[in-house]
């Protein structure tokens, strides 16, 4: 009987994480072909690269010894993929290299989005997304340089404290009128601009870009409303969008992303999609999504190579996340942070300096969403983050926690306990989810006193 042939497309985390747990599970019985334009990699380590905290080498994950451990065949590693024909079940690739498969996994990723303004590709303008990106900007940035971040989302914030480490002067744009404007609602973004301001970094919010001009080996800024400003180096993390175009045609529905069931199947026999590319649940809301974020790609790799190798795994939804630390103020949004019809309670604290917001959704007592601001170094800020998300992804009924929790948001630790929690998270821990430490919990348990 010949080998099953599974065809990987991408080379990120989801890509990753699918042929580790097909190698698991079928223990080399299969065929696997790796298809990617670049070398795999981690993304979520190029902060790290670029703020000069490891070497270029660390940066890499699946390394030739590596994949010939674990018998990829990568003679398609530096190949791209232009076209799927789902009735032959074979790919075309941009050498004009046809692949037959018989499953298909599609985790291509994202490119950046960048804003249709003058300028957005020119000279000393730079997204950050790739490995190329940050290989470009290393060679523009250094002490006193003035650096423009246009844009203050996450991907903003996954590089901003790298670029302090590097010695930039910098200033950030936000055409919202609030920071993070997609990660934490207006009372943290607050406690995070006082944070920036404190630590030098010029914050403008409600500031729109128009054009990028070159000027004396400068670049030229045009603001909305006639002001320009000068900078050394533009960074635009301006958001980013999936690679999907060249399914057209193919038959595989696509809506924002591929649209996958709970197997992460797609509407294309033996194709499965996963990652930045996959339209999947949105496990608080029950509505359809992207996710570009690490811990779905990780999960969704492993249940979509479970699912290739022949073991019937079920997605059951994706908890949207943003964790990120900036110069030590650790920010953190889990659930529906945003839900305006929920019932919520919000807290500044003062000293020590913090933020947080719960939200029970619905009518009931499940925490849906969660925001938290604090230092990272201050127990009671932050400690409980983990917790918090368990809470949020497990949907744990909490009784008369509820009530407890929204006269004090900082009670999260006795809640967890009482909820019985850690058993409900142990399924995604196994599939690679980060799991939740209990060090040093009280054993205590039932109603709050």
């Amino acid at each position: 009987m010949a080998r099953r042939r599974h065809v990987i497309v991408g080379g990120g985390t989801a890509a990753i994480n699918a042929i580790a747990t097909i190698r698991e599970i079928d223990r080399g019985a299969s065929e696997i072909v790796l298809v990617a334009d670049e070398r795999p990699y981690s993304r979520m380590v190029l902060p790290y690269f670029l703020g000069g905290k490891i070497g270029r080498q660390h940066v890499f994950t699946l390394t030739p010894r590596r994949l010939a451990e674990l018998g990829v065949d990568a003679a398609q590693l530096g190949r791209r993929a232009v076209a799927l024909d789902t009735a032959a079940q074979r790919l075309e690739l941009d050498d004009g290299t046809r692949v037959a498969y018989d499953d298909l996994l599609v985790a291509t990723g994202s490119r950046p989005s960048l804003p249709p303004i003058p300028g957005a590709e020119g000279p000393g303008v730079h997204p950050f997304w790739t490995l190329a990106h940050a290989d470009a900007l290393l060679g523009e940035i250094g002490p006193g340089r003035d650096v423009v971040l246009v844009g203050a989302g996450f991907i903003a914030f996954t590089i901003l404290g790298a670029l302090l480490r590097r010695g930039v002067r910098l200033a950030i744009l936000e055409a919202e009128p609030r920071i993070l404007p997609h990660v934490v609602d207006a009372g943290g973004a607050e406690l995070v601009t006082e944070w920036l301001v404190r630590h030098g970094v010029t914050v403008r919010p409600g500031t729109r870009l128009t054009a990028i001009e070159s000027a004396g080996g400068r670049r030229r800024l045009s603001l909305a409303g006639g002001e320009t400003i000068a900078a050394d180096v533009v960074i635009l993390a301006t958001g980013v969008r999936p690679n999907l175009e060249w399914l057209h045609g193919s038959g595989v529905e696509v809506a924002r992303g591929i649209v996958v069931d709970e197997r992460l199947r797609s509407s294309a026999p033996n194709v499965h999609a996963a990652g930045d590319v996959a339209e999947a649940v949105d496990r608080v809301t029950g509505l359809r999504a992207l996710f570009a974020i690490e811990p779905a790609a990780m999960e969704q790799g492993r249940v979509a190579g479970a699912n290739l190798a022949g073991r019937e795994t079920r997605y059951r939804g994706t908890l949207s996340m943003n964790v990120v630390d900036v110069q030590g103020l650790e920010i953190a949004s889990f659930g529906a942070w945003d839900d305006p019809a929920a019932e919520s309670s919000a807290v500044a604290r003062e000293a020590p300096r913090g933020y947080r917001r719960l939200l029970f959704g619905g009518g009931g007592d499940r925490l849906t969403g969660a925001i938290v601001v604090g230092h990272s170094r201050d127990v009671w800020s932050t400690h409980d983050v983990g917790m918090l998300k368990g809470l949020v992804q497990t949907g744990t009924p909490l009784g008369a926690w509820k009530r407890v929790l929204l006269r004090n948001p900082w009670e999260i630790r006795r809640a967890f306990v009482a909820g019985g929690v850690v058993g409900r998270l142990l399924p995604e821990t196994l599939l690679g989810a980060p799991s939740v430490s209990m060090d040093g919990l009280p054993a205590t348990g039932g109603e709050p006193r």
